[in-house]
């Protein structure tokens, strides 16, 4: 018998027919994970204050009107504890949140000063609390990552990319961001941040400034605007040099404008880099209409950069951010989670809880206004010119394989307790509590943000008071996570020694500091030299802190020897390599330095002494 003969394999353009439809490609269930808690949406920063944790709740409730719930993973985030915190924030830092209250605060002025805590980012009930359920969600959703169990996770109560290493910024406490990088680096070579906030993500540029293992890509409005920083020509120092990319931005610019800047600048990105994870940080203050932005995009503009991402295949952890007209951000965030989920939701929002915020259109979609894009075709060339040359000086991606990867922030066992899909923003408590209060929503204001829509008392923080007032169990469990996550053992017993001491109400918490501090120092070189992962140990990671030296940052300033490689962020001694732009973007680094390209005498772009709610928000710098 003749043999049969052999099947032709497959043209390339028979493979491109053959790819399924956008719709077969949606991923399944338990590939997208969501984590929300309703504890997030009753925070209050206080009268008159743009931030309102209240949009969660709302993002939260129409979420689960248009069902997207039955079609991901829904997950109660951990509180996060302070030993993790500590991993990039300082622990005096840390410790001080969790102890300070507005009835202390005056207390405190001095270090409340220090700690950048005021008008912007006030004390106000539950404040650390708040702070260990973002952080938690963050670090939880990279984890998953890390593990697999996920290629999306989603935490919309994450993204504060202002706060810096010891001192709060721009309603920014604690930097979920760092800690969720610090925990994707456990298992990734190269992490990829990417920041639409109108703001720039000053906070993760500076704590990865000097290292080429997490990039950082920033589009932001630039001049008289907080933060200041973000200039074309910061662009990271020594390893980290062309790894910190600033894409400054001027008013009005449209969704055209927008993608004709990210999308080759990310494909480009993409190409070069080469990155395991994604980390991608959707803050909705870039929409227009918004109370502190000066954009004009729309829903589907701004949704179209974090669409594009996922084309990528990339495991990808999506955070919010800013977003200060409640309303918009709730809609943009809804409709993202549909886009995550490869399913495309109806502009005419079904009846939900908050739907008197939705009027009088009650549509999911907004309109662009006709302000002035002042971004010409001249200027965004230019930039995107200098960002594609910058980028095409980047080395390489070096094939070295992980070893003794450091363990986890959190067992995944304890994040198996999912969120009840009928569980509407809490439940029946929640429930019970919003009829309780029949004055929190006020239909007749419709889209008026500057109230609250949940009781602004304070609430009984239990598992707070545990641990900080005398609760020996928590303080035991503080002490577990950070045997788990810590090298230097006799550093953290210490530690934990000195906070189970305070905890109990006794009065030798100082003593112990005392010897925490001497175990610290002769533990140094052991620590030193078995940091072979940065973040893999308990000592918080090194960053910049004003301009100055930090703590973690390795003996070699200059950016020489082994140590000074494997730091996450060590200090640069001397300013770095100031461009010329072409393109028209002059100007400083949005400080006083503008001549160095926007270099800090420290070694970082510096900081002006504006605030985000200062009176000159908004105003443009000329960039010609």
């Amino acid at each position: 018998h003749a043999a049969a003969p052999l099947p032709r394999l497959p043209s390339p353009r028979d493979r491109a027919h053959a790819l399924p439809s956008p719709a077969a490609m949606a991923p399944s269930k338990d590939r997208i994970s969501y984590f929300y808690d309703a504890d997030l949406g009753t925070s209050y920063y206080g009268n008159n204050h743009p931030m309102k944790p209240h949009r969660l709740a709302m993002t939260h409730h129409l979420v689960l009107s248009y069902d997207l719930h039955k079609r991901m993973e829904v997950y109660r985030p951990r509180r996060s504890y302070p030993v993790e915190m500590a991993q990039f924030h300082s622990e005096d830092y840390v410790e001080f949140l969790a102890r300070i209250t507005p009835e202390t605060q005056h207390l405190h002025l001095a270090q409340m000063q220090q700690y950048n805590l005021g008008e912007d980012c006030p004390i106000f009930d539950g404040l650390f609390d708040f702070c260990r359920l973002y952080t938690g969600g963050s670090i939880d959703g990279a984890v998953r990552l890390n593990h697999g169990l996920s290629d999306i996770a989603i935490n919309w109560s994450g993204g504060l990319h202002h706060a810096k290493k010891s001192e709060a910024s721009g309603f920014c406490y604690i930097n979920d961001l760092v800690l969720a990088i610090l925990e994707l680096l456990k298992h990734h070579a190269r992490v990829l941040y990417i920041d639409i906030d109108i703001h720039h993500g000053d906070g993760v540029e500076e704590a990865f400034y000097t290292t080429d293992r997490v990039m950082t890509v920033s589009f932001h409005k630039f001049g008289e605007y907080f933060p200041g920083t973000g200039h074309l020509q910061d662009v990271g120092q020594h390893r980290g040099k062309y790894y910190s990319v600033n894409v400054p931005l001027k008013d009005g610019i449209d969704d055209e404008s927008y993608n004709l800047l990210f999308k080759p600048i990310m494909a480009k990105v993409m190409e070069m880099y080469q990155p395991d994870a994604v980390v991608f940080q959707s803050g909705a203050d870039s929409l227009t209409g918004d109370r502190l932005g000066c954009f004009n995009l729309s829903i589907r503009g701004h949704a179209e950069c974090l669409k594009y991402m996922t084309t990528f295949g990339v495991p990808m952890l999506v955070l919010g951010g800013g977003g200060y007209t409640i309303r918009n951000v709730a809609r943009c965030w809804t409709y993202e989670t549909g886009c995550l989920l490869g399913h495309e939701l109806e502009d005419k929002m079904p009846v939900n809880d908050y739907s008197e915020y939705f009027g009088p259109t009650h549509t999911l979609q907004i309109q662009p206004s006709n302000m002035e894009n002042q971004n010409t075709p001249e200027y965004l060339e230019g930039i995107r010119n200098r960002l594609l040359e910058n980028l095409s000086k980047i080395a390489p991606k070096p094939s070295v394989p992980f070893h003794d990867v450091p363990p986890d922030a959190i067992s995944l066992e304890s994040m198996e307790s999912k969120e009840d899909d009928d569980k509407r923003g809490g439940g029946a408590d929640a429930i019970a509590a919003r009829r309780a209060h029949p004055d929190e929503l006020e239909p007749d204001e419709g889209d008026r943000d500057d109230k609250p829509s949940r009781f602004d008392g304070p609430g009984v923080d239990t598992e707070k008071a545990d641990f900080y007032a005398g609760g020996v169990a928590a303080a035991d469990r503080a002490a577990a996570a950070a045997a788990a996550t810590t090298q230097v053992e006799g550093v953290e017993a210490a530690a934990a020694a000195a906070r189970a001491v305070k905890a109990e109400g006794g009065e030798a918490a100082e003593v112990v500091k005392a010897e925490t501090d001497a175990a610290e120092m002769e533990a140094a070189p052991a620590a030193e030299a078995e940091a072979e992962v940065p973040g893999a140990t308990g000592e918080p990671a090194p960053t910049f802190v004003k301009g100055e030296q930090s703590e973690g940052a390795m003996d070699d300033g200059a950016g020489g020897g082994a140590e000074a490689e494997l730091a996450l962020a060590a200090v640069a001694a001397g300013g770095g390599d100031a461009m010329d732009v072409d393109g028209g973007d002059g100007g400083g680094g949005g400080g006083e330095d503008g001549g160095d390209g926007g270099v800090a005498p420290g070694g970082l772009p510096s900081r002006p002494s504006f605030g985000i709610m200062a009176r000159d928000h908004g105003d443009d710098r000329d960039m010609a």
